[in-house]
């Protein structure tokens, strides 16, 4: 059934999809799956060009097994509010976790910023981190420092001034989107360049030209969208969907 485990059929299935091809979407379709299962199933069991239904059962085996023996020795997990359910909410956690992962960020620290996208107050101690992803205090520092580094989170003190807290900041999506969008305006001028040098009324240089015009479309559609979009990330809870955003206090 579409809400339990994957049986062994299921990832023969996947590897064989992943054999002809097909994408992590249309595997679900066919297995009527969440294409976050197919997604999190093959990211967790070697990637598309290593994964092995046989050895991703047998993983998944031993990690259950695992988890059994474990579950004790550790404190339970925190209540979820809002009546939220805890295992569709664990689930939904390891699906933005590998997804961040596929982004090109490493295991520990894509758990820690999705813990902090995912918590309702949008920050979390570092002892909260670790009691929530259950791991040392050496792997949260190490993640937290790096994570800020690159501008994805901050630090600030908490009312007493007592404890460190570490701050998701949502404009961290709009800065990105603008990164992007230059980084495609160079591929633009690159391609341009290459039009003198390849000498224009060439089919290459034309090629070239093509390339260049479509992207600076793009490039000025990013800019112009996350500008007109970016009071979207300041939406506060009850605002109407389309509605005016009210913008943060700190903007």
């Amino acid at each position: 059934m579409p809400g339990g485990r994957l049986t062994q059929q299921e990832r023969q299935q996947i590897a064989l999809g992943l054999a002809d091809g097909l994408a992590y979407a249309e595997i679900a379709r066919r297995l009527d799956r969440p294409t976050s299962t197919i997604t999190r199933e093959v990211m967790r069991n070697g990637g598309p060009t290593a994964y092995r239904a046989d050895l991703a059962h047998r993983a998944t085996e031993h990690r259950a097994h695992r988890r059994r023996q474990s579950a004790p020795r550790g404190p339970q997990a925190p209540e979820q509010a809002h009546g939220r359910d805890a295992e569709a909410v664990r689930e939904y956690e390891e699906a933005w976790t590998t997804l961040l992962m596929q982004q090109g960020l490493p295991k520990m620290m894509s758990r820690v910023l999705t813990c902090l996208y995912t918590t309702d107050a949008g920050s979390l101690t570092a002892s909260e981190l670790v009691q929530r992803l259950q791991v040392s205090p050496a792997s949260i520092s190490k993640s937290v420092t790096s994570l800020e580094s690159q501008g994805l989170i901050r630090r600030e003190r908490d009312e007493g001034g007592r404890r460190e807290r570490y701050v998701v900041d949502d404009d961290v999506w709009y800065q990105g989107m603008i990164a992007s969008a230059r980084s495609t305006a160079q591929l633009a001028e690159t391609a341009r360049q290459g039009v003198s040098v390849l000498g224009p009324d060439t089919p290459a240089a034309t090629r070239l030209e093509n390339i260049a015009r479509f992207v600076d479309f793009v490039a000025e559609s990013m800019t112009r969208a996350a500008e007109q979009a970016r009071d979207v990330l300041y939406t506060k809870p009850g605002t109407p969907s389309g509605g005016a955003a009210e913008p943060s206090p700190d903007r």
